[in-house]
């Protein structure tokens, strides 16, 4: 067997108040369903949580017109910390996480009119309309053209459909997003100065950026759900960049990594060892020998690896998922056929975890 990757799961964020958080992404962003909630100890990332365990409050959030989701991530036994200085476009991390949008106009106008914080309506080198907006927190999304929706609510825009990530050298992080994630085609490559990030912070600068996808459709699982995705590559080309979350705790304020929806995951292992990428953290290490670690209502194997500037890449294999708690129907993972998607029905019961606040 060899690894499947169903798509990006979701892109993990630090806050310093997760109820503030999630009000105010479910009513911006329509990230309004609650797949799990978690309030216990995470006791397995000491590499990067100081060596040792971490009081912490996480919850993942989902947008019903198909995407990755938001997992909205608080420490509870420590005040969370902001980066030592003003992160720059290129500054090695995640930047921006990548919003899916069916009508790029339409969508600007909602965020003028929710008076969020905007730039300009710009196309990017392929020529595709985008923006991006600020959170109050003081993250940004940027806002790009997708058509395909999952389930129409009418949301200005659905879910999670990548990363802006700022490297030290696009080739050799290619050996991550390229030969193990699978992001095999480059959409542009560019290098210059760039008027359509013009208005983010150190957006005035010389950059090489490259927009990867993958040339196959994702298959199995969520993958219908969770579509296609993109992740966008840019170097800093008249600096030298800052490491994001430098001196910092992963569970920090800001992006803290980029996660994917996975199947088996011990193939995985061994190809990303074989390419100079091994697991950093491995829940399989502390459970039982299948790897089953709980994670509030569902259960699943996580692993990590970093990029070659440090970044956190995510992997999930899902063992359970509840779909309607209190009927006790829930989704085991490990009886279905890997290859095959779940039914777009039986992924649409997850409208029924919508929720008001946390």
């Amino acid at each position: 067997m060899s690894k499947i990757i169903y798509g990006i799961q979701q892109v993990g964020i630090g806050v310093s108040n997760l109820s503030e958080a999630w009000k105010w992404y479910k009513e911006h962003l329509g990230f309004d369903i609650r797949i799990f909630e978690d309030n216990t100890v995470a006791e397995l990332m000491l590499p990067y949580t100081g060596g040792q365990p971490q009081q912490r409050h996480a919850a993942l959030a989902l947008n019903m017109q198909g995407g990755g989701g938001l997992e909205i991530w608080q420490y509870k036994g420590r005040t969370p910390l902001m980066p030592e200085f003003q992160v720059l476009l290129g500054d090695k991390g995640i930047f921006a996480a990548k919003i899916k949008c069916p009508n790029v106009k339409k969508a600007y106008e909602y965020f003028e009119n929710m008076g969020v914080p905007v730039s300009q309506l710009a196309v990017n080198p392929n020529g595709d309309e985008h923006f991006f907006i600020k959170d109050p927190f003081g993250n940004f999304f940027e806002i790009y053209s997708h058509g395909y929706i999952f389930k129409d609510e009418k949301k200005p825009v659905s879910g999670v459909g990548g990363a802006i990530i700022g490297v030290s050298d696009i080739e050799n992080a290619l050996k991550v997003y390229r030969d193990i994630l699978g992001y095999d085609t480059v959409l542009y490559d560019k290098s210059g100065n760039f008027d359509d990030v013009a208005e983010l912070p150190g957006g005035k600068g010389n950059f090489r950026r490259m927009l990867l996808t993958h040339s196959e459709n994702r298959k199995g699982s969520f993958s219908n759900f969770f579509g296609k995705s993109e992740i966008e590559l840019v170097q800093a080309l008249d600096r030298e960049p800052n490491k994001i979350f430098k001196n910092r705790f992963w569970g920090d304020l800001g992006f803290i990594h980029l996660c994917f929806d996975m199947k088996n995951m011990n193939d995985l292992e061994n190809e990303c060892v074989a390419k100079g990428f091994p697991f950093t953290v491995n829940s399989n290490v502390k459970h039982n020998e299948k790897g089953s670690f709980d994670m509030g209502e569902a259960a699943g194997h996580f692993s990590y690896i970093e990029d070659p500037d440090g970044t956190l890449i995510e992997f999930v294999e899902t063992h359970r998922l509840p779909l309607i708690k209190p009927l006790g129907i829930q989704l085991n993972m490990d009886k279905r056929d890997p290859h095959k998607p779940i039914p777009n029905w039986i992924t649409k019961l997850l409208s029924l975890k919508r929720v008001k606040n946390l």
